[in-house]
C-alpha cells in the first residue's frame, strides 16, 4: 500500500510538471525548398586503367584523362550508374601523347609532348614547349600558361617560351590567381609563387608531406592538404593560421578544391565538404562514390561536384526540393519496386546495387512494415483526399486482411503469405494453406499485432470510405477478440502461444519492473484494447483494459519512467536477463506505434494526461537519436516541444538512394566516441541519415558501421513516408 501511494504521488508530480511545461501552441514547419544531394556514379569498365583527371566543360561534356588516353562517360543517371569509355569524339586526339588535362575559360585544354592546345577557339590555341611532356599546367591571363613536366617549369605566351625554371621537388599542382596575376606551385615540401611580372620563383610556405592545395577566401589564403590533416596559410603573412586540422572524417588528404565558397576535400576514405558550422558533409561508400579512394575533385555544371576515385567518377548533384516533392519521389519508389502482393517489401538479392537484379522478399514483419506504409497512405489520404492514396490503402489493407483469412485460426494474423515453395526465411514457421497454391507463416509476434491495431485505428478514424472503414474495424475486432478469447495470448496453429504474443499478467508481471518487456507489453495491450473499444463499443475490451490496469498493475507498469529501465538483477530469470541485455530499439518502434491508440483513444481525460506524461518521458530518452518518426509521434500529444527541427533535419537528410550500401564511420576522426552504455549510444551526437547505413526505425541510429554491400534496397514507405504524412496530418508540417 505504501509503495502504491508513493507511486501515485510520483505520477501526479510527473503529470503536473509535464502539463506545466507543455501548454503553448506547437511549432509548425512551413515546407520550403531545401538542398537535396544525390550522386550519379560512373564506373571504369577496366580496373587496370588509372584515372588521373576529370573536368566538365561549358557544354556539359565530361572528359577524363586516364592511363589509356582520353575517356568520356556513357549513360548514367541517379540509381542507374554509367560507365567510363574511350573518347573518340576528336579522332586527331587519339594519336597524341596527351599527359595533362585542365579547363581554361571552361574549355578543355590538353598538354602533350609538343604543346599545350585546345579544340576550342577554332583550334587556334597551340603553344609549343620544349619540355619532354606536360604533366601539369595552369592558364593565366591572355592565354598564357605555366607548365611543368614534374620538375622543370616553363611560361608560355604568344607561341613563345618566355621563361624557364625548375622546382627543387616534383611539381604536384599549379594554381593561378587572377586577382594578383600569380601562379602558385605545389611540391611535397613547399608552396611557391611565380609572377609573370618579376619572373621570380619564391617560397610562400614550407612544410612536409603536402599533398594538395587550393586558393581560398578570395586568394587571401591557401588551404593545403597533408598526409595527416590540412593547414590554412595566410598568403600575405606567409604563416600558418591556427593548428593543423585533424578532426576530419579522414586525415589522409588527397585533394583540396574551393568550389564557390565551400571547401571540398578528397581523402583515402571518401570526400567531405566543410560546412559553415565547422562540421563536414561526408560523402563515402557506394551511396556516393565508385570507391572511397579519391584522387581529384572539380566543379561540375549546375553546382555539381565531380569526385574522381580509383574506380570511377561520382557526380554529386544538388537539387532544390521540398519535402512534398521528396515524398512524391519516395511514393514512386515504393510503388515501382516495393509492393509485393500488396505488402510493403524490401528488394533483396541485388548485385552491387543493380536494381534490375533484385526481387521482393517475404519478411517476418510483412504485416508490420505494411502497417507503417499503410498508415502513411491513410494520413496522406486524410490530408489530400488523393484517389491514388485511397487505392493504395485498399490494396495494402486487402493484403493485411488476407493475413487473417489465409490461415484456419479465427482472428489470428499470419506473419506473411507466399506462393508455395517461394518463401525464403525460417522454413519451419511456414504452414500450407487450404489453397494448394499458397502457404502462410506462423509464429506471429506482438510487434505485428501492435502495427495492425495502429493502422486499423488510423484508417477507421481518418479514411472516409465506408467500405474501407468497416474493413478496418472488422479487423480490429477480429484480432482483439482472438486475444480476449485466448486469455491474452496469440494462439498459433499448434494451440500454443507464440513466443512473443503474450499479454497475460502471468507473463508480463513475471519480469522485474526494470525489464522493458513489462512496460512495453502493458503499454501496448492497453492501447490495443482502447482502440478496440473506441471503434466497436464492446464492453469486454474496456473491462479487460481496466482489469489489467487496476488489478494487475498495467497502469503502473506503463508509467514506469524510462530512466528505470535497465538490466535485470542477478535474481531474475534467464529470460528476463536476456531481454534486458541492452536497449531494444524494436521496442521503441512498438511503443510509438502503440502510442496512437494509447493516447488518442484513452478512456478518459485523467488517463489521457497520464499517458501523455508517459509518452513524453519516453521521448525525452529518445531525443539524442533525432528519429523523425519518434518526434512526430510525440507531436500527437499536443506537446509544444517535440524537436520539430530535428524531425525536419531527419526528413531532409535522409538519402534518396535507399540501397543498403556498406558504410564505415567508426574510424572517423571528427566524431566523439563515448563509453559503452545500456542504450548502445556510440557517439556524443548522432550522424546524419545520409552518412549511416539504411535502416528502419527499429535499428539503433547510433550504429556507425554496417550495410549489405548493395544487396538490398529498403522501402521508403515505413522509413520516411510515415513520419512525413503523419506530420502533415497533425499539422506540424504544412
Amino acid at each position: 500500500m505504501r509503495r502504491a501511494s508513493l507511486y501515485a504521488v510520483g505520477c501526479l508530480l510527473i503529470l503536473t510538471v509535464c502539463l506545466c511545461r507543455y501548454t503553448a501552441a506547437q511549432s509548425v514547419h512551413i515546407d520550403k525548398p531545401f538542398t537535396q544531394d544525390y550522386s550519379i556514379k560512373y564506373f571504369s569498365e577496366n580496373p587496370d586503367i588509372v584515372l588521373y583527371k576529370a573536368y566538365e566543360d561549358r557544354n556539359g561534356f565530361i572528359k577524363l584523362l586516364t592511363s589509356k588516353g582520353l575517356m568520356r562517360l556513357r549513360g548514367g543517371e541517379f540509381l542507374y550508374p554509367g560507365t567510363i569509355v574511350a573518347d573518340s569524339s576528336y579522332r586527331s586526339l587519339n594519336k597524341r601523347n596527351i599527359a595533362s588535362l585542365a579547363l581554361y575559360h571552361n574549355q578543355f585544354i590538353f598538354g602533350d609532348d609538343k604543346a599545350v592546345f585546345s579544340n576550342a577557339w577554332a583550334g587556334e590555341l597551340f603553344l609549343k614547349h620544349t619540355l619532354g611532356t606536360v604533366n601539369v599546367f595552369s592558364g593565366g591571363k591572355d592565354f598564357s600558361f605555366l607548365i611543368s613536366d614534374g620538375k622543370k617549369l616553363q611560361y608560355l605566351k604568344n607561341n613563345s617560351v618566355l621563361w624557364d625554371g625548375s622546382a627543387d621537388a616534383p611539381v604536384l599542382d599549379i594554381v593561378y590567381d587572377n586577382s594578383s596575376d600569380r601562379f602558385y606551385i605545389l611540391t611535397s615540401n613547399k608552396i611557391s609563387v611565380w609572377s609573370p611580372a618579376d619572373k621570380l620563383l619564391s617560397t610562400v610556405f614550407a612544410s612536409d608531406s603536402l599533398t594538395a592545395f587550393t586558393l581560398y577566401k578570395n586568394a587571401k589564403q591557401i588551404v593545403a592538404g597533408t598526409n595527416n590533416g590540412y593547414i590554412t596559410i595566410d598568403i600575405a603573412a606567409k604563416k600558418q593560421i591556427g593548428d593543423v586540422k585533424r578532426k576530419l572524417p579522414c586525415t589522409e588528404i588527397t585533394a583540396v578544391t574551393a568550389i564557390g565558397d565551400k571547401l571540398w576535400f578528397g581523402s583515402k576514405r571518401g570526400a567531405f565538404m566543410l560546412k559553415d558550422d565547422g562540421r563536414y558533409n561526408y560523402y563515402a561508400s557506394k551511396r556516393w562514390l565508385p570507391s572511397d579512394e579519391v584522387t581529384q575533385i572539380a566543379a561540375g555544371a549546375d553546382g555539381s561536384v565531380l569526385v574522381l576515385t580509383k574506380a570511377g567518377l561520382g557526380k554529386i548533384s544538388f537539387k532544390q526540393m521540398t519535402l512534398a516533392e521528396k515524398a512524391a519521389f519516395y511514393d514512386k519508389q515504393v510503388r515501382l519496386r516495393h509492393i509485393r502482393n500488396g505488402f510493403n517489401a524490401t528488394v533483396e538479392g541485388m548485385k552491387d546495387g543493380d536494381l534490375s537484379t533484385g526481387f521482393m522478399e517475404d519478411s517476418d514483419n510483412d504485416g508490420l512494415w505494411t502497417s507503417m506504409y499503410l498508415g502513411a497512405e491513410a494520413f496522406r489520404y486524410a490530408v489530400t483526399k488523393s484517389p491514388e492514396a485511397l487505392q493504395n490503402c485498399r490494396e495494402s489493407l486487402d493484403a493485411m486482411e488476407r493475413l487473417y483469412s489465409i490461415n484456419p485460426i479465427k482472428g489470428f494474423p499470419a506473419r506473411s503469405f507466399e506462393r508455395r515453395g517461394y518463401a525464403l526465411h525460417d522454413r519451419k514457421a511456414w504452414r500450407p494453406a487450404d489453397d494448394p497454391e499458397w502457404e502462410w507463416k506462423s509464429t506471429t509476434s506482438s510487434d505485428e499485432a501492435i502495427g495492425h491495431i495502429f493502422v486499423f485505428g488510423v484508417i477507421a478514424e481518418l479514411v472516409d470510405d465506408a467500405v474501407v472503414k468497416k474493413q478496418a474495424i472488422r479487423l480490429i475486432d477480429s484480432l482483439m477478440q482472438h486475444v480476449i478469447d485466448n486469455d491474452m495470448y496469440l494462439i498459433d496453429w499448434d494451440g500454443k502461444p507464440t513466443l512473443w504474443g503474450k499479454w497475460h499478467p502471468d507473463y508480463v508481471n513475471s519480469h522485474p519492473e526494470s525489464v522493458g518487456d513489462r512496460k512495453i507489453n502493458s503499454s501496448n495491450i492497453v492501447g490495443m484494447l482502447q482502440t478496440a473499444y473506441h471503434f466497436t463499443k464492446k464492453e469486454v475490451y474496456k473491462q479487460k483494459a481496466f482489469e489489467l490496469m487496476n488489478k494487475y498493475g498495467y497502469l503502473k507498469n506503463l508509467m514506469q519512467p524510462m530512466k528505470n529501465i535497465g538490466r535485470a538483477d542477478d535474481n531474475a530469470s534467464d529470460w528476463s536477463k536476456m531481454l534486458s541485455e541492452g536497449w531494444n530499439h524494436s521496442d521503441d518502434e512498438m511503443y510509438f506505434l502503440g502510442y496512437w491508440g494509447l493516447y488518442r483513444y484513452a478512456f478518459n481525460d485523467t488517463l489521457k494526461a497520464k499517458f501523455k506524461a508517459s509518452i513524453i518521458d519516453h521521448w525525452e530518452a529518445e531525443r539524442p537519436e533525432k528519429d523523425g518518426a519518434w518526434n512526430i509521434f510525440t507531436a500527437l500529444t499536443g506537446v509544444k516541444n517535440f524537436d520539430l527541427k530535428e524531425a525536419i533535419w531527419y526528413l531532409q537528410e535522409y538519402p534518396l538512394d535507399m540501397v543498403g550500401w556498406t558504410v564505415r564511420n567508426s574510424d572517423r576522426k571528427d566524431i566523439e566516441l563515448i563509453a559503452p552504455n545500456f542504450r548502445n549510444q556510440t557517439t556524443k551526437e548522432v550522424l546524419p541519415p545520409d552518412e549511416l547505413r539504411i535502416s528502419r526505425h527499429n535499428a539503433n541510429r547510433f550504429g556507425l558501421d554496417g550495410g549489405s554491400n548493395g544487396r538490398d534496397e529498403h522501402s521508403a514507405g515505413d522509413i520516411w513516408l510515415l513520419p512525413y504524412w503523419m506530420g502533415r496530418y497533425l499539422g506540424v508540417i504544412k
